[in-house]
């Protein structure tokens, strides 16, 4: 069969690898892709927000099977545009979607159907905002409604901080229409953890647990970004917390979105906070983490491919989904200078050592092929995984693999997975 992968991050270079490995597949597109992505597919020149476009050339093409890795066309309704052309896709529907899309809209959802979250408000007018802010407890957070990367939520601990953080979002326009409204939310404290899930509508299927590490600098300091790197599994996602997700957070989740006529189909990613009075939702993602995908996809046993169609057909319940008895690590690899501001352009050195390499990976986030060779072309640039028996091995695995690439301006987390080590300590 024939399947087009849409994006072009360190994501879906992991899910064209994954794809590539089953049987079932013998051609892969991928539009518009990257340098590292083109080991497996064949890169298409259309944007991944070219609707009309991507679904002529999947009918073109005969394309048996679209996966949609990003949050952007989702949220804008590329999986309507395609059904509507009789083409299969796998990800939600635009009205079910709005799950990622509107995080007033996820907080609403979670208060009704009593799916456990920090309390909230939400607010489409700055000076009620500021008003609400002059009694609220810090630190408190604030998270623009719409998509950010990633980047759209400020942790304030000070009144002063947050009226910054309401000006930034709702006059500035930081980040553009998606702070036309915001959530204004308690502070939450605890470990945080990852849990993504396959979703046919009805039947809901966990992936392997990880953890993510936003801030930009060791000892999570600096900026939020995109991900600087993450690990599967958790060591702090027992089955006590497993049972207790699946009973008061996944399967209700699933069941709201049904009732709400909006049913799910595809990816939900469930960010949770383990609190002292037990695990909340963080938030929800309508697709695979970036970088989560880069250590929960090299784990997995099953074809992700009769997942996916599972998916689409609504037979879930009757796919058995497998993981490896291992450890991943993944170490983003960036341009210095990001979330900020950063150079471009600088050719990568050492891609050939992970050739025939078992257990070792190098995702592609942001990169591009020139005359010179593969530069970078982004913040994020590459995912460095690697697998081991365990998650200490596996993270010393993954720091030796980091020293095998070279580039100008490399900038990377000296301590993803650290809190590992720390855990068993105490």
């Amino acid at each position: 069969m024939k399947v087009l992968i849409i994006g072009s991050g360190g994501r879906e270079h992991a899910i064209a690898w994954k794809v590539s490995q089953s049987a079932k597949v013998d051609k892969i597109y991928c539009a518009p892709g990257n340098a590292g992505i083109a080991q497996y597919a064949e890169c298409v020149d259309i944007g991944a927000m070219e609707f009309e476009k991507l679904a002529a050339f999947a009918k073109e093409h005969a394309v048996d099977l679209t996966v949609v890795g990003m949050d952007d066309p989702l949220v804008g309704g590329i999986v309507d545009v395609f059904e509507k052309e009789g083409l299969r896709v796998f990800g939600p529907r635009k009205n079910a979607a709005i799950l990622e899309g509107s995080k007033a809209f996820a907080k609403d959802l979670m208060k009704k159907y009593h799916i456990p979250t920090a309390a909230y408000e939400n607010f489409d007018d700055p000076e009620k905002a500021l008003a609400y802010l002059e009694n609220a407890k810090f630190p408190i957070v604030l998270k623009a409604d719409g998509l950010a990367l990633g980047k759209g939520v400020l942790i304030c601990n000070t009144l002063q901080e947050a009226k910054d953080g309401v000006k930034s979002i709702m006059l500035d326009k930081k980040f553009g229409a998606s702070g036309n409204r915001m959530v204004i939310e308690e502070f939450m404290t605890g470990r945080e953890v990852s849990v993504l899930s396959f979703v046919d509508g009805r039947t809901i299927k966990t992936m392997t647990s990880a953890q993510d590490h936003k801030r930009a600098g060791d000892g999570d300091t600096g900026l939020n970004t995109g991900g600087m790197g993450t690990f599967s599994p958790s060591p702090f996602y027992t089955k006590e917390v497993d049972d207790f997700c699946r009973e008061h957070i996944y399967q209700p989740t699933v069941d709201a979105m049904a009732a709400e006529g909006r049913a799910f189909q595809g990816i939900i990613f469930f960010g949770l906070m383990l609190t002292a009075d037990g695990p909340k939702v963080l938030e929800y993602n309508a697709r695979f983490g970036d970088p989560e995908a880069q250590v929960v996809l090299p784990r997995m046993k099953t074809d992700i491919v009769d997942v996916f169609e599972a998916c689409v057909d609504g037979t879930l319940e009757q796919t058995e989904l497998e993981f490896e008895d291992n450890a991943a690590v993944c170490v983003v690899l960036a341009s210095e200078g990001y979330p900020v501001k950063y150079e471009k352009g600088f050719v990568i050195h050492g891609l050939e050592n992970f050739e025939n390499k078992d257990g070792y990976y190098v995702f592609h986030a942001g990169s591009k092929k020139t005359a010179d060779g593969i530069v970078t072309n982004g913040g994020r640039v590459l995912g460095v995984t690697a697998l081991g028996k365990d998650l200490k091995t596996a993270r010393a695995n993954a720091y030796k693999a980091v020293d095998w690439i070279h580039f100008d301006h490399k900038y990377y987390r000296h301590d993803i997975g650290k809190a590992i080590d720390e855990a068993k300590e105490k």
